[in-house]
């Protein structure tokens, strides 16, 4: 009877190690733009957030590629030390229109290359700021990034979102959503402003709260096993 409940209580634990680290693990390995969302026709700064997944190589290389179809007139990067930016433009199919007349080629690529002792060691992240805008009148732009590690191997960021799914190796998304001067006419309530700070956690304290539920759901059940295993035993 014991050897029996011990095994039972083995298989439920090992179950539970195996959900939480699916819950915990993958998440926090993702590159990501911070923040989430912004406005249609503003401008942003966000950042890209590149965590080094791997315990024997450094990230060496991250490539970020701007959606062609959706042209951003205006792109600047932020000096980051230790890291040389180069930039690839595209000739558009539909010149953007601005103040200062017709654009008629669009950063499309970002490339950081580091250099010296920079690179993104086993355990570490690093984060790349970019500004952008005018943002196009789109629902969202999928930046697809690739990560090269210093053993030669590439990890490409670039399953664009699916409805229900969630993908191996998804690219990172930014929302766009309406500003105040598209905001539907029949709409009394005001369109909330985007607040452009960077989402620090990415999503992972939720994770950490369903995993600590299910550790507690776990010890909840251990318990009550070893109860009636000591009832059993004194009956």
């Amino acid at each position: 009877m014991r050897q029996t409940l011990l095994a039972r209580v083995a298989t439920i634990a090992a179950g539970a190690a195996a959900l939480t680290l699916a819950i915990t693990g993958p998440a926090s390995a993702h590159v990501t733009v911070n923040p989430k969302t912004a406005t249609q026709g503003g401008y942003t700064k966000v950042t890209f957030r590149v965590p080094n997944e791997k315990d024997s190589a450094d990230t060496v290389k991250v490539e970020v590629n701007l959606p062609a179809a959706s042209p951003i007139a205006s792109v600047s990067l932020k000096p980051l030390s230790g890291w040389t930016a180069a930039t690839e433009k595209t000739k558009l199919a539909t010149p953007i229109k601005s103040d200062d007349g017709e654009i008629t080629e669009a950063i499309t690529k970002i490339t950081w290359t580091a250099s010296g002792d920079a690179s993104i060691k086993p355990g570490q992240f690093q984060e790349f700021d970019v500004s952008l805008g005018p943002l196009p009148k789109t629902d969202q732009l999928v930046f697809k990034a690739l990560q090269t590690y210093s053993d030669g191997e590439i990890v490409r960021w670039i399953d664009e979102p699916t409805p229900g799914q969630e993908a191996d190796h998804p690219a990172p998304v930014l929302k766009l959503t309406l500003g105040n001067d598209d905001a539907p006419a029949a709409s009394a309530r005001p369109v909330a402003a985007t607040t452009a700070t960077s989402d620090k956690s990415d999503g992972s304290s939720g994770t950490w709260y369903g995993a600590v539920g299910i550790l507690l759901g776990l010890a909840g059940l251990v318990a009550g096993l070893l109860a009636y295993q000591r009832a059993a035993r004194n009956n």
